[in-house]
């Protein structure tokens, strides 16, 4: 059974300007249908990383806050801590970047909450039963909110061909242990010449799995339990996942993950993504290399899946750009991901979310 996903195109004019073709977007999606008046409602962005510009304006993010208020309901912003070291690594330095990168209250009209608390473990495992996975550990504000609205920049992933709302979902929803089993199945590794034997990452573990010996720290691969405290406690980055998942599998784990952050909300998502900036790799990066192909436009479905596919369909239709990462598919209909990331079969993830009953690949676009 096809789902229908709403497309707006980037045109505008003394009429109708971007931001009320956004507005019309959501209503015609059906956002009225998802909301009830005080419903907390989280609305899960990504808040960029410092030097990168292609995550999706906080400006148009405002417009969905509107839309949200309109409703009568109360949104308010979250995002998830990085598994990696870096500028959003924990909850402090992660909403200082958000606010940096525009998102703050003043710019789109709603709080900031992180959905994984403080340092990225405060969080609830979901049933879901999938293939690979029986539970999966989803930030503790995620669940707690009574709909989800999920706005996502449409791009290219060098993990998973393309990133949209099942990344955003998948990876975006879940706790640092989530990710950590998302990505990896063995401990995080310790760079010896980085470590100055601080102690830190000893002071971080709840499982006495790391041991200073002859001035570096050691993990015990026995001990650990993947939940990553010891990656980001690190002042010399010397502690880093050892990302030996395969890239199919990864998928198929984001899948089922994106099932259980959803779960209990039936009735009451919204999924967004804008075809914008479609830029070659992820906006986790400090910076953000030129689009393969030109803006294309707004997307709405209540069906992430049939989402996600239609965008991918919109971006292999369009013609690419030369002088960019795209080395192949440049032709309408050629296949921009695996121009950008031949080794990827980006198609997994929709395969995988469509067989555990997230949603339908089969579609019918609705043009406003």
């Amino acid at each position: 059974m096809s789902s229908k996903v709403y497309f707006a195109d980037m045109r505008a004019g003394v009429r109708e300007n971007l931001f009320a073709k956004i507005s019309r977007l959501m209503q015609q999606a059906g956002i009225a249908d998802c909301l009830s008046p005080g419903d907390l409602v989280t609305v899960k962005v990504h808040f960029g990383e410092k030097g990168n510009h292609t995550f999706v304006r906080p400006i148009f993010v405002r417009r969905v806050v509107d839309e949200v208020k309109a409703c009568g309901a109360k949104p308010f912003l979250t995002d998830s801590s990085t598994l990696y070291p870096g500028e959003r690594k924990e909850a402090v330095s992660a909403l200082s970047c958000a606010i940096e990168n525009g998102f703050a209250f003043s710019v789109v009209g709603a709080p900031l909450i992180m959905c994984d608390g403080l340092r990225g473990h405060t969080a609830v495992d979901v049933q879901v039963d999938g293939e690979i996975l029986k539970t999966v550990s989803i930030g503790a504000e995620i669940i707690e909110a009574d709909a989800l609205i999920a706005v996502s920049h449409f791009k290219c992933h060098e993990l998973t061909g393309f990133g949209g709302t099942l990344k955003n979902l998948g990876m975006g929803c879940s706790s640092r242990t989530g990710k950590m089993q998302q990505h990896s199945t063995v401990a995080p590794k310790v760079a010896e010449k980085l470590c100055n034997a601080c102690a830190l990452c000893l002071k971080s573990c709840a499982h006495a799995a790391i041991t200073i010996i002859e001035g570096k720290a050691k993990i015990d691969p026995d001990a650990c339990v993947g939940c990553g405290r010891c990656i980001t406690a690190c002042l010399k980055k010397a502690i880093n996942v050892q990302w030996n998942e395969s890239a199919s599998l990864v998928m198929r784990k984001m899948a089922e993950y994106a099932k259980g952050a959803v779960a209990g909300k039936e009735g009451k998502t919204l999924y967004l993504n804008f075809i914008t900036q479609v830029s070659p790799a992820c906006d986790c990066y400090g910076h953000a290399d030129a689009p393969i192909v030109n803006d294309i436009g707004i997307c709405a479905s209540t069906d992430a899946v049939a989402l996600d596919q239609a965008c991918a369909d919109l971006v292999n239709n369009a013609r690419g750009n030369q002088d960019t990462a795209l080395a192949t598919g440049h032709e309408p209909g050629g296949d921009k991901f695996r121009g950008v990331h031949p080794e990827i079969d980006w198609e997994v993830q929709l395969e995988h979310a469509e067989k555990i009953g997230l949603g339908s690949r089969e579609y019918e676009l609705v043009k406003l």
